[in-house]
């Protein structure tokens, strides 16, 4: 499929695209319903395409939408070239790539290399060839331990709890590092690389801009089976710092990366971007000269509201990334975690898990949160490199997080023994009107409730309001283009503990008060203010607030 000249000659006289695009996460299943079936679909992707036109994006990027029982949100996928029933066809696929590049934007897909669904035919074939067979090297199957092969090969543990073993019916056991239901593909077979090599193809030529490569630090495994040490079988133990654990962000994975790498380098302007959950000293090898274009950093994904932890993480992520010429990625919320404005209205340090289960809930500052949710958006917009944003940041949505237990899907409840609620809260459908079923999403009820309050957040209700959240991002992405784009420089700045402040080449700066009490104006650059986050009193700026300050004239 050719694509437009427009997308093709855009950059050639500057920086290639996404070194400094805003990228848009669209969770299909939650964007908007075309068909009336309560599940969101490619008809409503297109049909809404005109809303990020609007917002200002550079590029929309897509969950998986490929054929999946959905087992786990689609990420265990059963025919890689295909699109789900649910969400329209092959043909709209297409449609919609044409139809993202006709508005001058740029469209990513998820591709989820580690595993398959248990339904791919590759596993189904597995499971009926027996031990031994050639079907089953596709994948990682072992004996069992034990005196009857009754114990798993080794330790190691499910990303979504229990053990990462799972028997079979003759008696052998296969890997799943996530869910029974995603058997993990053996990566040193030459077929499991020619497969995909094929699928990136595929998608290349049918015009994807890119790629989100899913779990991008776990294909590789330790084929000598070593027991994880005891202190380091939570699956957190991934972020170590030398690549030295037996399955996950292994040294041989980067032969992969550079052979994917020759593939997209056959096509013009496209990119890759690695989901890689590693140590921040290993991050920069995912994004060395022919190897990822970018990796997401997770590390404000992490961070409480403080001015301390949010310099620390930029100004180590800026500085390793130009250290070797790479592009930072910046998100705070995606659909794998407690959106970041309900984070930030929770006290430091809360274990995010055990407070959608346990609370207390009235901890929550609710109001403090979208505050801080508005003042962070404006830091990440203006840091050199791409800033993601996922559906709903626009409009300021909070997590649901009381959402009834019987309504859970994600496999982490079932897999925790119902002691992990999991991500069902952050990929509720999201609101295009005032009331309604779905309050617009589609015709009748949604695949997961909405709650009253999604009526007011709607992009209905807060379009024609210029101090809405969703006038603000408006607003802050128009305006990000002349004050933060030409350049990637970055000097922190030291106005007090409290206050993350930086300088950006172009001589913009931002200031954030992230502490309890009002700035004082004195001590605030005497620049031009062109964007606050919140309405300011005698030009002070109050807590959790960002401002944006022009260049100097």
């Amino acid at each position: 499929m050719n694509r437009p000249e427009s997308i093709q000659t855009e950059q050639s006289s500057s920086a290639a695209w996404w070194r400094r695009a805003v990228v848009y996460q669209v969770y299909i299943r939650s964007f908007a319903d075309g068909d009336g079936d309560g599940t969101g679909d490619l008809a409503g992707l297109r049909a809404r395409l005109d809303h990020l036109v609007e917002l200002g994006i550079d590029a929309v990027w897509v969950n998986p939408w490929y054929p999946s029982p959905l087992a786990d949100g689609g990420y265990d996928v059963v025919d890689h070239r295909d699109i789900h029933p649910d969400f329209g066809t092959l043909a709209g696929a297409d449609a919609l790539i044409a139809e993202v590049h006709d508005r001058g934007l740029r469209i990513l897909i998820d591709l989820v290399p580690n595993h398959t669904s248990i339904e791919h035919p590759w596993f189904q074939a597995a499971l009926g060839a027996g031990p031994g067979s050639p079907e089953r090297q596709r994948y990682i199957f072992r004996n069992g331990r034990g005196p009857d092969g009754d114990e798993p090969p080794t330790n190691w543990r499910a990303v979504f709890g229990g053990s990462a073993w799972t028997r079979v019916d003759d008696g052998q056991w296969y890997l799943h590092i996530f869910d029974t239901s995603q058997p993990d593909l053996n990566w040193q077979h030459p077929e499991v690389r020619d497969e995909f090599d094929d699928i990136f193809r595929f998608w290349l030529d049918r015009g994807v801009d890119g790629f989100r490569i899913d779990v991008a630090h776990g294909m590789i495994k330790d084929l000598s089976f070593p027991d994880v040490a005891v202190d380091r079988l939570d699956e957190r133990g991934q972020r170590t710092p030398d690549g030295s654990h037996p399955h996950w962000d292994r040294d041989e994975l980067h032969v992969l990366i550079r052979r994917w790498r020759a593939v997209l380098d056959d096509y013009d302007d496209r990119m890759m971007v690695a989901e890689a959950n590693v140590h921040p000293d290993r991050l920069p090898l995912y994004v060395r000269p022919g190897e990822y274009h970018q990796s997401f950093n997770f590390d404000l994904l992490k961070a409480d509201w403080s001015a301390d932890d949010f310099r620390s993480i930029i100004d180590g992520a800026a500085s390793r990334a130009a250290a070797i010429g790479a592009a930072s990625t910046w998100v705070l919320s995606n659909h794998d975690i407690v959106r970041h404005a309900t984070r930030y209205g929770l006290p430091p340090g809360t274990d995010y898990e055990r407070w959608l289960l346990d609370g207390p809930h009235e901890v929550l500052d609710a109001e403090a949160g979208a505050r801080r949710a508005r003042a962070a958006v404006m830091v990440t917009l203006a840091l050199p490199g791409s800033a993601y944003i996922y559906q709903g940041d626009e409009l300021g949505l909070p997590e649901v997080w009381d959402l009834p237990i019987e309504v859970l899907e994600d496999p982490t409840w079932e897999r925790s023994n119902h002691t992990v609620k999991g991500r069902d809260g952050c990929r509720v459908p999201i609101p295009w009107a005032k009331d309604g079923p779905s309050f617009g999403f589609g015709p009748g009820p949604a695949w997961l409730a909405q709650p009253p309050i999604f009526g007011d957040l709607s992009v209905e209700a807060q379009d024609g309001d210029p101090s809405s959240t969703l006038n603000l991002y408006r607003t802050a992405i128009s305006l990000r283009r002349d004050l933060f784009r030409r350049d990637e420089e970055l000097e922190i700045l030291d106005l007090g503990t409290d206050v993350l402040a930086f300088r950006r080449g172009s001589g913009a700066t931002v200031v954030v008060n992230m502490g309890s009490a009002p700035l004082p104006a004195a001590d605030l650059p005497a620049d031009e203010i062109v964007l606050s986050s919140e309405p300011l009193i005698d030009t002070d700026l109050p807590p959790d607030t960002s401002i944006w300050f022009a260049p100097p004239a």
